[in-house]
Formats: C-alpha cells, sequence, structure tokens
C-alpha cells in the first residue's frame, strides 16, 4: 500500500514538454530515497490545463504542480515525498491562497467543469485496464449483457437525448434503432471515428490517450444493441500514442475476455480492430471514413442510402466519434434521466471543448450545454492575454463560423450556435483578439478547405478553389465591392450543391465573417487598408521621427537595405524596397516602427 501516488500527464502536450523525461528522473529519485515502496508514479492523460504543462499531482494532499522541469524533479522528491514540505514555488497558481493551498476542484479552470467524458483523464494510467475496472470500468457493460435487452439499451440512450459530437448533433439513439432491425441474420458494425482533423482539435486525441477503454466498452454496449459483432476504430496515424495505448486497451480486454466471444458468458460476441487513417481531412465524413476502411480511395458516397442501411462493407453500420462513445457507459450506470438534467433542453449533457488561439488557459474543458462563452473565456479559459478584447471565436474548425463580440454571452449549445451562422462542430474553440483579421482567418480556414477536399465533386473541388482565389485577391489589395457580392453568391452555390458535408459547410468561415465583419472587407477593398495590419500586402511600415534615436540597428538588420537614416538622426524606410518581414520592428529597442 502506497502512502503517496504522484500523477504525471502523459498527453501529447505534456510529453511533448518532456513528461517523459520527468517520470525517468522522478523513479530514479524515488529509488535514490528508497521510497520505491511507498511512492507509486503514475503516466496519465490529460489533466485539461495544457497552458501549464508538465503538470504533476501528488496524492493524498492533491499538490498541482505546473510548469514542471527536470531539474525541479530532486527538489519535489526531497522536500514534498521526503519530508512533506510543498514546494511552493511550484504550485499552480491559482491554488495559493492566504490560507494555504487550495484543491484543483476550487481554480476557476476547474470549477465550472462537469466531466463526464473526461473523468478519468488524468485520473488513471491508460494502460492499466485493471485501473479503469476500479473505476467502475466495463460495469456498464456488465448490466447491458445481463439484465438489459437490445432496445432496453436503445431506449436508454434514447431517453437520455444523447446527441452525436462529431459536429452534426444527430440523435445517437436514433441512429442505433436505424441500424438495429434484423439483429443475428445481417452482419453488421460499429465504428468509431477518431479522425479529428480539425486545425486545433484534440478532444478525441485526449480521451484516447487518457481512457481508451471507455470507447471499447462503449462500442461492445452499441454491438449488442444493434446485434454487431464486429467494430473497427478508425483513428489518426499522426496520434501514436493514441494508437499505442489503444492497442494495449485491445490486448488487455481480450486477455480479461471483455473482448471475443461468449462475452460475460452471455453469449454475446463481439471484437474491435484498428484501422489507421492518413491524415485526410474528409474521411472525417462517415461514407469517406467506410470507403477507406474498406482499402479504397476515401470519398463520401451518396445519401441515401444511409451507413445505418447500407454502409461499411454496405452492412447496417453506426459511426459515432470518440466524445460520444465516451458518455456511453455512464448513462447506462446513471440512468438517463442524470444524463439529461444537464445542459438545455434540446441540448443534453456536457461538451468537451479544446481551447486554443488568443487565451490564457489552453487547454481541454468540459462544460454543461448552455454555459455561455463568455463564462467559457473570460473564467474557465482565464481571459485574453496582455489586456487584448475579445473579437471572435471560431467554432466547429473549417465547416464552422465565427462567434463575434456581441453574442459573447449567448449559451452554447448546437440549435444557438446553428442560429448565428457557427456550429458546434468536434468541439474546437480557437479564440481571436483585436489584433485578428477576420478576412484572414477565412482565408485561412479556406485554404485547410481546398488542400483537403477529395477532388470528387465539382462545387468543392473548383468552387472553393474560385473562392479562395477571391479571397487572396482582396486580402493582396486588388479586390473590388463586387468581389465581396461575388463570393458570397458562390459560397450559397457551393453550399447546395456539394456532394458531402465538407464541401457544403466550406463557405461558413466566409459567410459567417461577411455576416458580422463585413465593414472589414470593405476596408481592404475600398480603402486598400487591412485594419488588423495582417495582410502583409496591405501594410505599411513606418518610423516614429520623434521616437526614432538614429541608433541604426534596424538599417543594419534589414535585408533588403530598404531603411535610410545617419546615425543619431530620425531614420526612414522606403516602402518601394521593403518586403515587410518584420524584422526592423523587432529589433528596435525604442518602440520607434510601427505598422500602418
Amino acid at each position: 500500500m502506497y502512502r503517496a501516488h504522484v500523477l504525471v500527464c502523459g498527453g501529447t502536450g505534456c510529453t511533448s514538454s518532456g513528461s517523459s523525461q520527468i517520470i525517468q528522473t522522478l523513479n530514479e529519485e524515488i529509488r535514490k530515497h528508497h521510497l520505491e515502496n511507498e511512492v507509486s508514479v503514475v503516466r496519465t492523460g490529460c489533466h485539461g490545463l495544457c497552458a501549464e504543462g508538465p503538470v504533476m499531482i501528488v496524492y493524498p494532499d492533491g499538490i498541482f504542480y505546473s510548469k514542471v522541469k527536470v531539474e525541479d524533479v530532486e527538489e519535489i522528491v526531497s522536500e514534498h515525498l521526503l519530508k512533506g514540505r510543498v514546494v511552493e514555488r511550484l504550485v499552480y497558481h491559482e491554488a495559493k491562497k492566504d490560507d494555504g493551498i487550495s484543491s484543483l476542484n476550487e481554480t476557476v479552470f476547474y470549477k465550472k467543469q462537469h466531466r463526464i467524458a473526461l473523468r478519468n483523464c488524468g485520473v488513471i494510467n491508460p494502460e492499466s485496464i485493471d485501473e479503469y475496472i476500479g473505476t467502475g470500468g466495463y460495469e456498464a457493460l456488465g448490466r447491458v449483457l445481463t439484465e438489459m435487452t437490445p432496445d432496453d439499451v436503445i431506449q436508454t440512450i434514447l431517453d437520455s437525448g444523447l446527441r452525436g459530437r462529431g459536429g452534426a448533433g444527430f440523435p445517437t439513439g436514433l441512429k442505433w434503432k436505424f441500424a438495429s432491425g434484423n439483429r443475428g441474420n445481417v452482419q453488421k458494425y460499429v465504428c468509431c471515428n477518431a479522425d479529428e482533423g480539425d486545425p486545433g482539435a484534440f478532444m478525441d486525441r485526449s480521451v484516447l490517450e487518457g481512457d481508451p477503454h471507455v470507447v471499447l466498452e462503449a462500442m461492445a454496449i452499441a454491438g449488442y444493441a444493434i446485434g454487431a459483432s464486429q467494430g473497427y476504430i478508425y483513428v489518426r496515424a499522426e496520434y501514436p500514442i493514441a494508437v499505442e495505448r489503444l492497442n494495449i486497451a485491445i490486448g488487455q480486454a481480450r486477455e480479461y475476455g471483455l473482448l471475443g466471444t461468449d462475452i460475460f458468458g452471455s453469449g454475446f460476441d463481439f471484437d474491435i480492430e484498428l484501422r489507421l487513417g492518413a491524415g485526410a481531412f474528409v474521411c472525417g465524413e462517415e461514407t469517406a471514413l467506410m470507403t477507406s476502411i474498406e482499402g479504397n480511395r476515401g470519398e463520401p458516397r451518396p445519401r441515401p442510402p444511409f451507413p445505418a442501411v447500407k454502409g461499411l462493407f454496405a452492412s447496417p453500420t453506426i459511426l459515432n466519434n470518440v466524445e460520444t462513445w465516451a458518455n456511453i457507459p455512464q448513462i447506462i450506470l446513471n440512468g438517463p434521466e442524470w444524463f439529461s438534467s444537464m445542459g438545455t433542453e434540446k441540448s443534453k449533457g456536457t461538451k468537451v471543448f479544446a481551447l486554443g488561439g488568443k487565451i490564457n488557459n489552453t487547454g481541454l474543458v468540459e462544460i454543461p450545454m448552455g454555459t455561455t462563452l463568455r463564462t467559457v473565456i473570460e473564467e474557465i479559459g482565464g481571459g485574453i492575454p496582455n489586456g487584448k478584447k475579445f473579437k471572435a471565436a471560431q467554432t466547429g474548425g473549417p465547416s464552422g463560423g465565427c462567434i463575434p463580440a456581441e453574442h459573447f454571452d449567448i449559451p452554447i449549445d448546437y440549435d444557438n450556435l446553428i442560429s448565428i451562422g457557427s456550429m458546434m462542430g468536434s468541439g474546437g474553440l480557437i479564440v481571436m483578439d483585436e489584433d485578428t483579421c477576420m478576412v484572414d482567418i477565412a482565408k485561412f480556414f479556406l485554404q485547410f478547405t481546398v488542400d483537403e477536399s477529395c477532388g470528387k465533386c465539382t462545387p468543392c473541388r473548383v468552387g472553393t478553389k474560385r473562392l479562395l482565389e477571391l479571397l487572396e485577391k482582396i486580402t493582396d489589395g486588388r479586390g473590388t465591392v463586387e468581389d465581396i457580392d461575388k463570393m458570397e453568391e458562390l459560397c450559397y452555390y457551393i453550399k447546395d450543391n456539394a456532394q458531402c458535408g465538407l464541401g457544403q459547410t466550406a463557405p461558413n468561415p466566409v459567410l459567417s465573417t461577411l455576416r458580422y465583419f463585413r465593414d472589414e472587407y470593405m476596408e481592404h477593398v475600398v480603402n486598400k487598408r487591412c485594419p488588423a495590419s495582417v495582410c502583409k500586402k496591405l501594410i505599411t511600415y513606418k518610423i516614429d521621427p520623434i521616437k526614432c534615436k538614429g541608433c541604426t540597428l534596424c538599417k543594419r538588420n534589414c535585408p533588403v537595405d530598404a531603411i535610410e537614416g545617419d546615425i543619431k538622426q530620425p531614420h526612414s524606410i522606403d516602402n518601394s524596397k521593403c518586403i515587410k518581414c518584420g524584422t526592423c520592428i523587432e529589433k528596435c529597442r525604442f518602440g520607434a516602427i510601427y505598422k500602418d
């Protein structure tokens, strides 16, 4: 029995910041002080507060250390683990109080969250099936196979109000019901979409890295409900830690008889295999994903027939994303009323978001549906850095839209976001401040869509390319007012005629920025000026003659000799030569150079 457990984040973010070396050094120091029988070191999944990584929590004290470095480990072991003295300089700043150190759950980042999909992330060793079982894992599967009929399971999911967390928000129970006919007479499949391709999104990756067994258990429950014996997890090959932990989890579940034949002695057979995606964004679309699993080029298929009728290998198939699956066991264990008591009337439960962009607390959060955008950004997210003003938030990635400051207090749920021209998407939430150019943001997302189009249908293949060319024309200072009208018309044509969801939603970032930030587009085309000073070809670099000391540092570092002036005399920039690289601003010590 250990007297202390040290939990160190082993998610991708903290691993990239050196948490593996921290764990290695921690074990060495523990052995050095002969504490190996008293202190256990646990590599967990993501704790959520990625901005403070690498992170470490010491239990039973509940002390949260942030931004830990390898050189800090010796002090933590010798002071905290050996002598019981907290290393206060490493304690997360919000946990420090005048009367001592508060628990992590009392910090602003955590106290307004409600973790269901993330309940085990950062808490257990994801490579240990015993730890998952110790937190109630596979109990839901056991209950389903021994106490419930398949129709009972489907009705439970229907009553919970759970909607798909992958973007469209289709009722999960209804999808299962559509695929449930002819149990035992037709080969059926259960699939997990772990292809997560939105820029700035890492929700599914974190669940797979921190709690892989929850997905396996949920898929087995769905297999029983619809009469399927085989499952596939389609996961990005760029997620090596997730892939490794999924393989370990599948092996352990088979060894324990929780995957395979006659699970829990019920006569139910179900197994799961992995399929690695090569990074194609279009394979996040369900029919393209299934086509890829079959070994073909990942291109979408016409619907109908829908996958519940004719999906993988032309058989009835259900597909849900990782976060959707992560809710299933808890709904079974706690009941549909428990889940539906959270959230809003039409959007039940919680939603996981990956906070990124211009925000202090970048990381992973899980909030009840209906929480306002202001709460997420100003409280949980810690606000905008450097005292800047909030300008917009992008939800739904390339398929979503921008939420402007005028909707800062909107409760976040499926219907509210759609009503203002955005969408929930899988859960990426990118925050932008006053220094962001919204035309440039629209161009960024459209460039991504153009690159990721499979090319199967003309509206997407050609239409998005023409749309991008118009945006580039505007950001280069060659645009006209007529180009804005052409863009808007083209957006609606693509939405109405593209074959799959990728093409149909590709114009959303353009339409939402036109809706809320049309004045920025007009500034680009009428005055040939970028108000945020982001679009390079519309920027002019100038030197304030009052602030300039004539130190010549900018002149000496200019790569194209565009700066003129004598020593101790105000300098000037020849904009006919200037390539707008920004080196002069970086080098100036007096704040004399600015963008206009």
